[in-house]
């Protein structure tokens, strides 16, 4: 017999059995519908990871304050007030560093007219555009001057914006606005940027850190310092020119730990991408044991239907089928039964990563080569389970098989 008479008996065999090869191949569906639609959805998360930090600022450091330890008990790390703008003017822009802009915040009520909204407040200067890649939709962002003078001017994301009028695109520019009952002059709106997982320019208040810390905070200190390195290649210069300065400023004694961190965004982003690619592998090998269950039920399957067409098998080699004949026609039978049920779990799995991406709405990013991987690996499973039953088949004596009841 040939190999396409070989396939011909042997789809016509998997019809005769239609309900229990549709019920054989479930497993093999479901596995590398799970692999796809779960290394997608992995995939789409860590490019959207990956985005939102890139979304932070352009090749970006954040200094934060140390942390302090107070009778054996650690504050955790920020607990420390050890940054402050004379610390700023330590970091000089120019060489490997392009901005420098303080951070801090606090949240506070915001009343315009009858509209009223908590919102968080941010103190920082004019650099801070730069660094967070802050665009205008109307209006002007706070300059030098502001800070020098500590003007009482704000600018509001969109969502403030709605929060407050009832439209983002409503004319707030040259409004008075009161944050805990301090009057602000509305200067500027953002640019919708939209949820980024961190904290969004929409939901932000942006005003003047001289403002913010003589009009809501009292306190000198700052929350952060962000720094805009020139490129991505010199950010490892910028962090170090930054940890000597500031070592210097604050007086570290050679050998004693820092009083402040610097996070480099490429480590942060590195690290990220890490933990979502192996949660991505976890998912996908998680899938995969059902691709070996699947392989298992197709087996058994099999087994059962060698031994249902046993007095078929004892007729074939009667009348001159060889053992390789008998063995090529199960395998090619497991073989399609994999191959179909993996092009099904391929279509189900795309479409249930797509909606999965809208129900939690986030894009899922599905690779050529998890497709491949999937249904390669379903192809052998076919080979590897199917290979058992076959040769059982294969080496039964015709004679004893004739006389099967």
């Amino acid at each position: 017999m040939n190999f396409l008479e070989s396939i011909r008996v042997s789809l016509r065999a998997l019809r005769a059995n239609k309900l229990r090869s549709a019920l054989t191949m479930l497993g093999i569906i479901i596995g590398v519908a799970a692999v796809i639609a779960m290394v997608g959805i992995g995939n789409g998360a860590t490019a959207s990871i990956t985005s939102q930090i890139q979304g932070m600022g352009s090749n970006l450091l954040t200094i934060s304050p140390g942390q302090t330890n107070t009778g054996g008990v650690n504050g955790g790390a920020g607990s420390s007030a050890s940054l402050t703008m004379t610390d700023v003017s330590k970091i000089k822009v120019g060489g490997a560093v392009k901005a420098v802009a303080p951070l801090t915040s606090t949240n506070a009520q915001v009343v315009l007219g009858s509209g009223n909204t908590s919102a968080s407040i941010n103190g920082t200067t004019a650099d801070y555009e730069i660094i967070r890649n802050v665009t205008m939709a109307r209006g002007r962002f706070i300059t030098q001057e502001d800070v020098n003078s500590s003007a009482r001017v704000a600018v509001l994301g969109p969502n403030v914006v709605e929060a407050l009028m009832g439209d983002a695109n409503a004319d707030i520019v040259g409004k008075n606005i009161k944050i805990n009952n301090v009057p602000f002059q509305v200067i500027g709106v953002t640019t919708a940027t939209g949820s980024t997982g961190f904290q969004s320019n929409d939901d932000l208040i942006t005003a003047p850190i001289s403002t913010i810390q003589a009009r809501l905070i009292g306190k000198k200190t700052v929350r952060s310092i962000l720094v805009s390195a020139t490129s991505e290649d010199l950010m490892q210069t910028a962090q170090d020119e930054i940890t000597a300065a500031l070592r210097k400023a604050h007086k570290i004694q050679d050998g004693k730990e820092n009083d402040f961190r610097i996070q480099n965004q490429a480590d942060m982003l590195e690290t990220m991408q890490s933990v979502t690619q192996t949660m991505t592998m976890l998912l996908g090998g998680i899938a995969g044991i059902s691709l070996l269950v699947g392989g298992i039920g197709i087996m058994n399957i099999m087994l059962v239907s060698v031994t249902e067409r046993t007095r078929e098998i004892g007729i074939r080699k009667a009348i001159g089928a060889k053992g390789r004949d008998i063995l090529l026609q199960f395998l090619i039978e497991a073989v399609v039964l994999s191959i179909l049920g993996g092009g099904i779990g391929i279509a189900l799995g795309y479409g249930g990563a797509n909606l999965a991406g809208k129900v939690l709405a986030m894009d899922t990013s599905i690779s050529v080569t998890s497709v491949f991987m999937a249904f390669g690996f379903s192809a052998a499973i076919g080979i590897i389970f199917g290979v058992f039953p076959a040769r059982k088949a294969a080496a039964m004596d015709p004679i004893d098989a004739l006389r099967f009841e």
